[in-house]
């Protein structure tokens, strides 16, 4: 798989993961900060939460791993977390703001 498509199947992937509290996949929420995609398919992934104390934190970034490696031809995965810079509503999808009421 070229590193283009692998890039789709885990943007796919992370549009299957919802934040427990929010009913809205991770990647609409503004959660993933990067995703790279390195040589021999290593998939490296920089995400934040919505707050530190997030009930979800030692689940999420656990389930992103897990799902990125189900993913064919991915051979390995790093997702780190950062919290700079802070998370707020403005890094949502303009579809995940109109979901929330936002808009």
């Amino acid at each position: 798989m070229e590193e283009g498509q692998v890039k789709e199947k885990v943007r796919e992937v992370l549009q299957t993961i919802y934040d427990p509290e929010i009913p809205v996949n991770i990647y609409d929420l503004g959660l993933i900060y990067e995703v790279n995609i390195l040589p021999i398919n290593n998939v490296q992934v920089v995400m934040t939460l919505t707050a530190p104390s997030c009930p979800a934190a030692q689940t999420l970034p656990v389930e992103v791993d897990q799902k990125l490696r189900e993913i064919e031809g991915v051979n390995d995965v790093h997702v780190a977390v950062t919290w700079n810079p802070p998370w707020d509503k403005s890094m949502m999808s303009e579809a995940a703001q109109l979901e929330l009421g936002f808009l």
